[in-house]
C-alpha cells in the first residue's frame, strides 16, 4: 500500500510516474459505449487552451466545446480523466455551481441550466489543471512523456491512442467522437516550440511564454497531440500529381539536423506512392507534418510522431515514417466506426509497406516483406468479432482480442484478396473505403467512418462477385483455412485438394498448381479440386504465394522461436 504522504504529493501539481493513481476502468476503456447524451449531439468545434509546464510536469487546460443538439438535451456528457481537477465550468458564458457537474470516474456529467431543444447549440467551457497520466512505455500505453534532450532541454509529447483523448482534454472518447474543427492554443516556456495538427495560425510571445495556435479539420480523437521541444523546422512544398501543392514540414531536434535533412528526402517518395496507389493525400490543404518525439511514433493527424532514430530497414527506407503516414489514409481519412474494425487502420496500413516495396524495388522485396509478416501471425482470435469493442479489447489477446494480427494477418488477407479479385477491383474497393467515392478530388475530401461490413460490400460491388465466404473465414474465424492433400493412383497419380475451415464453412478459393512446367488453376467450386500428376513429374501448390493458409512449417518455426526466446542467456 502506498504511503498517503507520497500519494498526496503526487496529487499536487507534480507528476509522480511511479506512484500515479491508476486510471479508472472507464478512462482506460477508450471507445466504450457512448452515453445517450453523446449520441444526441454533433461536436462542431473544440477550442483548446493548454499550458504545458515541463518544470512541474503539469498542464492547465481551458477548453470551450460547441455542440449542436440533434435531440432535446438536459445534460452534456464528456469524457475527462478524473485525476485532472476541474476549476470551473460555464454554459454559454454562465458560470455553473460545482453542484451542477460530477466526474467520479472519468465521465463528466454537466446539468444544463435550461434544457436544450433539438437544433439548438450550446457552448461548454471547462477549466481544469493537474498532472496528466504518464505513459510507462509510450506509445504502447497512453499518456504524457516528460523527457529531456541530450543537452537538457524539455522535450514533451503525448500519445493516447490506447487510453484516449480524455487523458488531457474533455472530449467524446470514441472513434466517432470527432469534432468538426479543433483549435489548439498551446502555451510553452520560450523559446520552446509546440508543433500541432492542421494549419499554423500564428504564435504570440509574452512574459516568457509562447502560445502557438493550430487549427485542424475533423481530426481523429487521439490525433490531437502535444509535441513540445527546442525544435527546428525543415520546409518544402510538394507538387502533387493531382495539381495541388502540399506543404511538407518536419520539426526536428537541432542535434538531428543532418539526419533530418536525409529523412525529408523520403517525404516526396512516400507521398507519390500513396497518391498513385490510393488517391490524393486527404489533408493536402493542411500539410504533411512530422515531428521528432521521445517515443517511437503515432499517427497524429498531419503531425505524425516520429521517434525511429532515423533508422532504415534492409530495404533502404524508414519503415516507421511510411507506416505512420499510411494512417493519414487508413485511420485519419477513413476511421473505424468501432475499434472492432481496427484492422482497417492497421491491416490496410501495414499492407502498404509490401506494396511500397513493390513500387520502389520490385517483387522480391514485396514477397520478402510479406514473408516476415507471415511468420508473426498468431491466430488467437478472429480479426473481427462483429460486436462493439474498446481499444484494449482488440489489442489485448488475454482479453480475447486479435492483438498484433490486425497488422500482419490483416495485411496478408489483403494480399490474398488482391490476388483473388485483381488489381482493378481491389484498389477500387480500397479507394471507395477511404474516400467514399471512386473519384476523389483534392479540396473536396471529408474524413469518414468505415466498417468491415461496408468494405465487404464494396469488394463485392467492385469485383461483381459475392465474396462473403472469403471474409467469413479470414475475418470472422480465428484459424486459417487449411489445404488438405490426398493422392490416388500409381503410375499416373490423381491428387485431390480440399479446403478445411474452422467452422466447416464454404471456402471456394481457387488454387494454382504448377505441374511440371505448366500452371493449372483449380476452381475449388465446392471446396475441392483435382489434378493429374504424370509419372516422374513434380508439382508445387500455390507457386506464386497468393494464398494465406495454415502451413505446418510456419507453425514449427514459430514454436522454435518461442522456445529460443525462453532460454536463459
Amino acid at each position: 500500500m502506498k504511503s498517503p504522504l507520497i500519494l498526496a504529493a503526487c496529487l499536487a501539481l507534480t507528476a509522480c510516474a511511479t506512484t500515479q493513481i491508476p486510471l479508472t476502468a472507464r478512462t482506460e476503456a477508450s471507445g466504450a459505449e457512448r452515453a445517450p447524451e453523446q449520441l444526441a449531439v454533433v461536436f462542431e468545434r473544440a477550442d483548446l487552451g493548454l499550458r504545458i509546464e515541463p518544470a512541474s510536469k503539469t498542464i492547465r487546460g481551458d477548453a470551450t466545446l460547441t455542440f449542436l443538439a440533434t435531440a432535446s438535451l438536459a445534460r452534456v456528457v464528456l469524457d475527462l480523466d478524473s485525476q485532472l481537477p476541474i476549476d470551473a465550468i460555464a454554459i454559454d458564458g454562465q458560470a455553473l455551481p460545482a453542484s451542477a457537474w460530477s466526474n467520479p470516474d472519468g465521465r463528466l456529467t454537466i446539468t444544463l441550466p435550461t434544457a436544450l431543444a433539438a437544433g439548438g447549440r450550446v457552448s461548454v467551457r471547462v477549466q481544469y489543471h493537474g498532472a496528466p497520466h504518464v505513459a510507462k512505455k509510450a506509445p504502447w500505453d497512453g499518456g504524457f512523456v516528460w523527457s529531456k534532450t541530450a543537452d537538457g532541454q524539455p522535450w514533451v509529447a503525448s500519445a493516447v491512442q490506447g487510453e484516449g483523448c480524455d487523458l488531457f482534454w474533455p472530449c467524446i472518447d470514441h472513434p466517432q467522437g470527432k469534432a468538426l474543427q479543433v483549435d489548439q492554443h498551446i502555451s510553452v516556456p520560450a523559446p520552446l516550440v509546440a508543433a500541432g495538427a492542421g494549419v499554423a495560425m500564428g504564435m504570440d510571445e509574452a512574459n516568457g511564454w509562447r502560445t502557438y495556435h493550430w487549427r485542424a479539420k475533423n481530426p481523429s480523437t487521439y490525433g490531437i497531440s502535444i509535441n513540445v521541444g527546442p525544435y527546428q523546422l525543415l520546409s518544402e512544398d510538394y507538387r502533387s500529381r493531382y495539381g495541388n501543392t502540399i506543404p511538407l514540414r518536419f520539426w526536428y531536434l537541432p542535434s538531428s539536423e543532418a539526419k533530418a535533412r536525409e529523412l525529408l528526402k523520403e517525404f516526396p517518395l512516400v507521398l507519390d506512392f500513396f497518391e498513385s496507389t490510393i488517391g490524393p493525400y486527404p489533408f493536402g490543404d493542411e500539410k504533411m507534418g512530422v515531428v521528432e518525439t521521445p517515443h517511437k511514433g503515432m499517427e497524429h493527424q498531419t503531425i505524425n510522431a516520429y521517434g525511429n532514430e532515423y533508422a532504415k530497414t534492409m530495404y533502404g527506407y524508414d519503415d516507421l515514417l511510411q507506416h505512420e503516414f499510411a494512417h493519414e489514409y487508413f485511420g485519419n481519412q477513413v476511421t473505424n466506426a468501432n475499434w472492432d474494425d481496427m484492422w482497417i487502420h492497421e491491416g490496410l496500413g501495414s499492407y502498404m509497406q509490401p506494396l511500397y516495396m513493390q513500387y520502389l524495388r520490385g517483387d522480391q522485396e514485396y514477397y520478402a516483406a510479406l514473408m516476415r509478416m507471415r511468420a508473426g501471425i498468431d491466430n488467437k482470435a478472429p480479426l473481427v468479432s462483429g460486436t462493439p469493442r474498446t481499444e484494449e479489447e482488440v489489442y489485448d489477446q488475454k482479453r480475447g482480442g486479435p492483438g498484433q494480427d490486425i497488422y500482419v494477418k490483416g495485411a496478408l488477407v489483403m494480399h490474398s484478396l488482391r490476388a483473388l479479385v485483381g488489381d482493378r477491383a481491389f484498389f477500387q474497393a480500397v479507394r471507395e473505403e477511404v474516400y467514399g467515392t471512386a473519384t476523389p478530388v483534392p479540396g473536396a475530401l471529408r474524413p469518414r467512418y468505415g466498417s468491415t461490413t461496408e468494405f465487404i460490400k464494396l469488394v463485392n460491388q467492385a469485383s461483381g462477385r459475392d465474396l462473403n465466404w472469403f471474409f467469413d473465414v479470414y475475418m470472422y474465424q480465428k484459424d486459417l483455412p487449411e489445404l488438405l492433400t490426398s493422392k490416388d493412383g500409381t503410375r499416373g497419380t490423381t491428387i485431390t485438394l480440399h479446403w478445411k475451415t474452422e467452422k466447416n464453412t464454404p471456402f471456394p478459393m481457387p488454387v494454382e498448381v504448377r505441374v511440371g512446367e505448366r500452371i493449372e488453376t483449380l476452381t475449388m467450386a465446392d471446396g475441392s479440386g483435382t489434378f493429374t500428376l504424370p509419372a516422374g513429374s513434380t508439382y508445387t501448390i500455390d507457386p506464386h504465394s497468393k494464398l494465406l493458409r495454415r502451413l505446418e512449417h510456419i507453425e514449427a518455426f514459430q514454436a522454435y522461436e518461442k522456445g529460443r526466446r525462453k532460454k536463459p542467456g
